[in-house]
């Protein structure tokens, strides 16, 4: 195991996540609890946005949602000495190549113990030796696999080599913050901002770039690679340098004077298709662009000319809008920057015609947060959240939202009766009426009312896992799909519509069913599920859990051309994660989407109507 110092915060997410399925597998009845609260530990520190050793070093790891004082303890052992007693007395006597045959989607604890023990599977390469058992049909002829499990492997195993490191985005914008607050320490920096994808709020990041608008860039790239955080210098140059990060994370520094900056944040915001696109546009009216600024150009003889009068040569930009501005062009918002008809758009924005660039969602738009897991036990086979409702309120009310919506999983179906899921349903009820009636009154905010709901598992063949009656208990649903993720994509198109046929059901969550960087999404006739949601009334959720971000931004204009009507749910399990709406919100500009296409814009009343 690798000395727990030098540990990325994902590698100590699979670390608890092995530590999970160690308790899992030596099958203790009082083990069940410690299994919910490792599994919960590393999904937080797998999201986190700072530094695990960050935090042990400034005595925050409790105050991670998910890691309790047991789990802080011995994560405090693991950087303190390079190893946790603990974890290697719970993980003894397991091969520890199973816990790397995990990180491929669909192969549990026992499945990994059960291919290590029977197939050659080495310490060295354990995936590249599962992919060849599974080439030479080793995996198809062992007890309870068959050839469909095994091309299920062969599958999964590509998608986990096709993998990118990129980083998820709130935890390149965390990076990023810190940086940036550490070079605005220093006198010289008149201006600082993100480029690139964290910019244009893409759903992942590769290395993180910053501008910095100074007329001393010697001082300035000197501070920033005596950034405290760093652990290596990879160049320093007299406009550039490049430093590395916690987890290998390349963060690079540009610098231009301030006169010229706009330009530089123009230039190296991108996209790279958008940047092509411009500069074609721009070299029709004789111009050339550069990170420097804009020239004429004699596209006869393809030489320089000076502008008119005594300017000179190259005309600089302090600002991106006069950048924009002086090709003829209206400001376009990084987010929209993908060579997606943006141009085009900004251009009949000029012109006064329609069809130009939308007015995009704002943060201060939302009225409320529609997906929310309470502390509420509803004996449910998925997690639980960690706060209550009262906290749930509380928080909403620090956001001036108007209404939520309590969405705990649905109450296991394997393991109760139907009379016990509406037993269950009826006093999750009852708290909700609870909440509304003394809480929600007597605290003086902004939450006028606590929607009882609850997100639905869409079963295998379509159907929900709670009778009607249980359903009727409710204000509205969300459905979605957390098994069975490789049906056809008529199966599963035929699947999702069952599901959203229920009068009750209202929205769609994280439709996709996408985790970034580990799981791709679901097959589904995108095109028949945005029409019958047009005419049904029903909603597409995006997800602002920075796995999900589901919707993903192309499907949520494609459902915009339609007229789909979308919602916003953090998905929250913790009431901390209640801030990562900003998240989804970035999502649905990247989109296009306006206030008027999502539905938690309207205020309590108009939503209200929407429901009826």
């Amino acid at each position: 195991m690798k000395n727990g110092k030098e540990m990325s915060n994902i590698e100590i997410a699979e670390l608890l996540r092995a530590v999970a399925a160690s308790y899992q597998l030596k099958g203790q009845n009082e083990n069940k609890f410690k299994i919910i609260a490792y599994e919960r530990a590393a999904d937080a520190v797998e999201h986190a946005s700072s530094e695990l050793k960050d935090l042990w070093d400034e005595k925050k790891l409790e105050e991670i949602p998910g890691v309790g004082k047991s789990i802080a303890g011995h994560l405090s052992d693991l950087f303190e000495t390079g190893r946790s007693a603990h974890f290697q007395e719970i993980m003894k006597g397991l091969p520890p190549q199973m816990f790397d045959l995990m990180i491929v989607p669909g192969i549990g604890a026992k499945t990994a113990l059960r291919l290590t023990q029977n197939l050659d599977i080495g310490i060295n390469n354990p995936l590249i030796d599962l992919e060849k058992a599974a080439k030479n049909g080793e995996i198809e002829v062992l007890e309870g696999f068959g050839k469909e499990s095994q091309e299920d492997i062969l599958r999964s195993l590509s998608e986990v080599k096709g993998r990118s490191k990129r980083l998820l985005l709130p935890y390149a914008t965390e990076v990023a913050r810190e940086v940036i607050d550490w070079i605005k320490k220093s006198k010289y920096v008149e201006k600082t901002d993100p480029l690139g994808s964290l910019r244009r709020f893409a759903s992942t990041v590769g290395d993180i770039d910053i501008a910095v608008a100074t007329e001393n860039p010697k001082e300035v790239l000197e501070h920033f690679t005596n950034y405290p955080k760093k652990q290596r210098i990879l160049e320093k140059g007299d406009r550039t340098a490049s430093i590395v990060v916690a987890s290998d994370v390349q963060v690079d520094l540009m610098v231009q004077p301030p006169k010229s900056y706009g330009s530089l944040l123009q230039h190296f915001t991108g996209s790279k298709h958008h940047n092509i696109a411009l500069r074609e546009f721009a070299l029709k009216k004789g111009l050339s662009l550069s990170e420097y600024g804009i020239r004429e150009v004699d596209k006869k003889n393809e030489t320089k000319k000076t502008l008119k009068g005594n300017q000179k040569i190259l005309r600089k930009f302090a600002d991106e809008e006069s950048f924009y501005n002086y090709l003829g062009l209206a400001w376009i918002p990084p987010e929209l920057r993908e060579n997606t008809g943006e141009i085009e758009a900004s251009l009949r924005s000029v012109q006064g015609k329609p069809g130009g660039l939308p007015k995009l969602l704002e943060n201060s738009d939302i009225k409320a947060d529609l997906q929310i897991h309470s502390d509420f036990d509803i004996e449910t086979s998925h997690d639980l959240g960690l706060s209550s409702m009262e906290e749930i309120v509380d928080k909403a009310n620090s956001f001036g939202y108007e209404y939520i919506a309590l969405t705990e999983h649905n109450p296991s179906h394997s393991r109760h009766s139907e009379k016990e899921i509406i037993d269950i349903l009826k006093r999750k009820k009852e708290k909700v009426e609870q909440v509304n009636a003394t809480y929600v009154k007597d605290v003086k905010g902004s939450v006028k009312y606590v929607f009882n709901s609850l997100e639905f598992d869409i079963l295998s063949n379509g159907k929900l896992p709670v009778p009607d009656a249980g359903l009727d208990l409710l204000d509205f649903a969300l459905v979605s799909i957390h098994s069975s993720f490789r049906q056809s994509k008529e199966f599963m198109t035929k699947r999702v519509l069952s599901a959203l046929s229920n009068p009750k059901v209202k929205i769609f969550a994280h439709p996709t069913g996408r985790k970034l960087g580990s799981r791709e999404g679901v097959e589904i006739d995108w095109e028949r599920v945005f029409e019958y949601c047009l005419h049904s009334n029903k909603w597409l959720e995006i997800n602002s859990d920075s796995m999900r971000l589901d919707l993903p931004d192309f499907l949520v204009r494609d459902a915009i051309k339609k007229g789909v009507k979308l919602s916003l749910g953090t998905d929250a399990h913790h009431m901390d994660h209640m801030e990562n709406m900003k998240y989804g919100v970035s999502v649905a500009r990247r989109g296009w989407a306006e206030k008027k296409d999502i539905v938690n814009t309207r205020n309590f009343e108009e939503f209200g109507k929407m429901l009826e």
